[in-house]
């Protein structure tokens, strides 16, 4: 009968809807800064791209930027330089570009205000990692080739994929992947990057179990929470504010269905893209219930698991290599 009900009730928990004042999390600790961010090269290269005049000058640039070639525009995806360039300039020289470089100065302006929410988020990380050195950040238009790469020393981001509703030109993709291709976006998607990257994210390689992977996914948001303290949670995790209150209200049933499914000590594949993967929606819990609910359950145990150990600073909690053990100090366990 109780497997019966919570089957009934994970089918319905996010049919109800939420209440028209909506329950996101306040801000987390906020450090005394001063007010002042942490000075950042950022380089802009959207112009220069669309302004090239031949393919000779298009060779120039790229060659002064090795890994926008590389990574962004992918290179070693075409068969030789000539067809490469052959592309690219085509691409660059199309009008239709044109049109979406001027969305891109319509968003983005200056660049000034990105500038300085890369510039606070890095002071964040700055305070509690005193040692942290910025990466430096260039931003572009790729003709939406490629959205982000991310890396200790460099971050290189493709403003025109970052564009947001009303845009005429947006990412071939699915509907409930376009929500992390808003301007806000791009500053929380790079600190993800950061708290799930070994820098700071330490990880026992030996445990593959689900468990493992929703801790570390934890971490890694609870670490972007307090680059951005004031951030509100479904912007980060990429929520609609009916799905995080329904995942909230209904937290309880969401953990009786992992127990139930036995799915923490699990290590398929499988199970893992089920419950931790990119999907519109997570049907082994619920009809109605998110994608990556098990990305969202791990930042939870973390919560409770530093909320249970107030003397832990955030350096410790994302030094923690045992995830079973964290778990178990969590005391996690939803009413």
């Amino acid at each position: 009968m109780r497997s019966a009900l919570i089957g009934l009730f994970a089918a319905l928990i996010f049919l109800s809807g939420c209440s028209d004042k909506e329950r996101e999390e306040g801000c987390v600790f906020e450090p005394n800064l001063a007010g002042e961010g942490v000075a950042i090269t950022f380089d802009q290269l959207q112009d220069a791209l669309v302004q090239v005049k031949s393919k000779e000058e298009l060779v120039a640039l790229l060659s002064r930027e090795p890994l926008v070639r590389d990574y962004m525009f992918r290179r070693t995806e075409y068969p030789d330089d000539s067809v490469f360039i052959n592309e690219l300039y085509a691409r660059f020289t199309n009008p239709h570009l044109d049109t979406l470089a001027l969305e891109v100065k319509r968003v983005f302006g200056d660049g000034s205000a990105l500038r300085k929410s890369f510039e606070d988020a890095f002071a964040h990380i700055q305070y509690y990692y005193p040692g942290f050195k910025a990466p430096k950040v260039k931003t572009l238009i790729s003709g939406l080739d490629t959205d982000l790469l991310v890396s200790d020393t460099l971050i290189l981001v493709s403003l025109d994929f970052y564009l947001g509703a009303g845009a005429k030109y947006r990412p071939k993709t699915y509907d409930y992947l376009l929500r992390k291709y808003d301007p806000d976006d791009i500053v929380p998607s790079c600190l993800l990057m950061f708290g799930i990257s070994d820098q700071f994210n330490k990880t026992s390689l030996q445990d593959k179990t689900v468990l493992a992977d929703m801790i570390a996914y934890g971490k890694s948001f609870y670490f972007a929470k307090h680059m951005m303290p004031c951030l509100p949670d479904s912007t980060l995790i990429w929520y609609t504010p009916a799905e995080i209150n329904g995942s909230r209200a209904h937290e309880d049933l969401i953990w009786a269905r992992f127990i139930e499914s036995k799915v923490l000590y699990e290590t398929s594949y499988v199970v893992k893209k089920d419950y931790l993967g990119e999907r519109p929606i997570t049907v082994q819990v619920g009809e109605k219930c998110p994608g990556r609910i098990g990305q969202w359950v791990g930042w939870r145990i973390v919560n409770s698991y530093m909320k249970a150990h107030a003397d832990k600073t955030l350096p410790q909690l994302m030094a923690t290599e045992d995830a079973q053990q964290l778990f178990k100090e969590s005391r996690y366990r939803p009413q």
